[in-house]
């Protein structure tokens, strides 16, 4: 089944309801944005000579014309190349290239750095005049790719997932199943990056003949969500813990009106006890815990709302999703008993295919017909998972992933550092922050350093903090002791919540 028929249904059923709002402001009902996507997709094809299974890329603020080109990219039967807008342009050309992606659909304040494929700007008269005569929509098979996206791996390499048109109609029940039921007059505000899981959580809410808001500012401001929850009615969002704690912190949380606000699905990073407490005594019942990975996407475990009043339930990330299993192995893959801490792996009709053009990360990720997280933890007698470590050189800070490796590769083009070492210290709001241990040659300092990742890394993922020291301690084979790093920070606060997973 294609994705787009999920948009096309709710336009035959519901053709004057609102789809998609900017703010306060309705901008496309569900016959209008059908309409649009159908002559979207025939104007792309036209234009640039698209054909099925061709990717395109989309490198988007959160914006109303999102969704448009997105379901337009299914109605031709393409595949969707997410990217996130904070990237470094050199990452976004690299993700280009690998994908073999012919357009690059942009935001104004992007387009221009785009490079590696023809780039369309969203609100540009070449956009706004791309229309055909509409067509039906592609035939595509449940295992061919709709979305591409892109997570860095242990290599420092961004590996694209494919997630498949199966993969997301299973994501997309799946929320219906375990998060919420939805209905028409319902709403999401996507306050996260849609081109990550707050984009993929608008499916379910377009099925059901829901309203996507965009706020007007096109990403998170505390105060605008509190203005929009207000303003519509039943609306739920996504959030990564950093999030909810800044919404916490916002002067506008003591008086804000949730009388609107239905669910809120948080995930993608860990979370304090603490602040899980301080968010169900703001926000009620209201709370969804999950965890995913961009492998997997938002769908592996969950704790659901009920859960959250059980304290000692809060230092899990909930039980296996509907129609997902969940075991933890051990050595040579074995699955272990319950309570025993091992990695975490999960298969269902939500996992990847595999990564595009990389067989023999493939066959990792995905051996024995199981996606190994790299994320260790256990299970204990009732199916609760307890992330008790992650795989162990991935730093989340915000809700994203970075790899060290891919920070350390940037750092030691500079002639003056002989080696180094990247690790992450706990962060009280954004979970985690980068900090770099750097054994210099030459002459060198911290503000060098920073411009050199600026020019080459996206900024959410430079250090925050240099230690410059005379030499890195390693074991008897010379691999650098990152745990003995980790000794040298403050020592973190007990975490909980999900960890891993991308964004989605």
């Amino acid at each position: 089944m294609n994705l787009v028929h999920l948009l096309r249904a709710s336009a035959r059923r519901l053709p004057q309801a609102p789809a998609l709002a900017h703010g306060t402001r309705t901008v496309a009902t569900y016959a209008e944005l059908a309409g649009r996507v159908e002559r979207l997709a025939a104007g792309m094809c036209r234009r640039f000579g698209l054909a099925p299974h061709d990717r395109v890329a989309l490198a988007m603020r959160n914006c109303p014309e999102y969704y448009e080109v997105l379901f337009a990219c299914w109605h031709a039967g393409l595949a969707a190349v997410p990217m996130n807008a904070k990237l470094h342009p050199k990452e976004c050309e690299y993700i280009i290239g690998n994908a073999g992606a012919k357009l690059c659909i942009a935001t104004p304040d992007l387009a221009g750095s785009i490079a590696g494929a023809e780039v369309l700007a969203t609100g540009s008269s070449d956009y706004l005049g791309l229309e055909g005569a509409p067509a039906v929509p592609a035939e595509v098979r449940p295992e061919d790719t709709a979305w591409l996206f892109y997570t860095s791996g242990t290599t420092g390499v961004p590996k694209g997932a494919m997630l498949t048109h199966r993969n997301l109609l299973f994501s997309n029940q799946a929320y219906f199943a375990d998060i919420d039921k939805l209905a028409p007059g319902d709403s999401i505000l996507h306050a996260a990056p849609l081109t990550h899981g707050s984009g993929l959580y608008g499916l379910p809410h377009l099925a059901a003949g829901a309203l996507n808001v965009i706020p007007e500012s096109g990403s998170f401001e505390p105060e605008e969500m509190f203005r929009l929850i207000a303003a519509h009615r039943n609306l739920s969002f996504f959030a990564a813990p950093t999030m909810l704690v800044r919404l916490m912190a916002s002067p506008a949380a003591g008086s804000a009106d949730l009388r609107n606000l239905k669910t809120i699905t948080y995930g993608g990073a860990a979370m304090y006890v603490a602040d899980s407490l301080r968010a169900i005594d703001l926000f009620g019942a209201r709370l969804y815990q999950l965890f995913g990975q961009g492998e997997s996407p938002m769908t592996i475990t969950g704790l659901p709302q009920a859960d959250h009043a059980v304290r000692a339930k809060l230092e899990s990330c909930g039980f296996a999703r509907t129609g997902v299993e969940v075991k933890v192995f051990g050595a040579e893959d074995r699955e272990l008993p319950a309570g025993a801490v091992g990695e975490i792996v999960t298969r269902s009709d939500c996992v990847m295919a595999g990564y595009w053009q990389n067989p023999q990360a493939t066959a990792q990720a995905l051996r024995g017909g199981w996606l190994h997280t790299g994320d260790v933890g256990s299970l204990d007698e009732a199916g609760y998972l307890t992330i008790r470590d992650r795989s162990k050189d991935m730093i989340i800070s915000g809700g994203s992933n970075i790899y060290p490796r891919e920070i350390e590769e940037v750092l030691l083009r500079h002639p003056a550092v002989a080696e180094c070492s990247v690790v992450g210290r706990a962060h009280p709001e954004w979970g985690e922050e980068v900090v770099a241990f750097v054994v210099r040659r030459g002459d060198v300092s911290a503000q060098d350093l920073d411009a050199l990742c600026l020019g080459h890394i996206a900024r959410f993922k430079r250090p925050r903090d240099y230690r410059f020291v005379d030499a890195l301690p390693k074991n008897n084979y010379g691999k650098v002791l990152k745990t003995e790093l980790r000794k040298r920070l403050a020592p973190p606060q007990s975490l909980v919540g999900p960890l891993g997973g991308s964004d989605s």
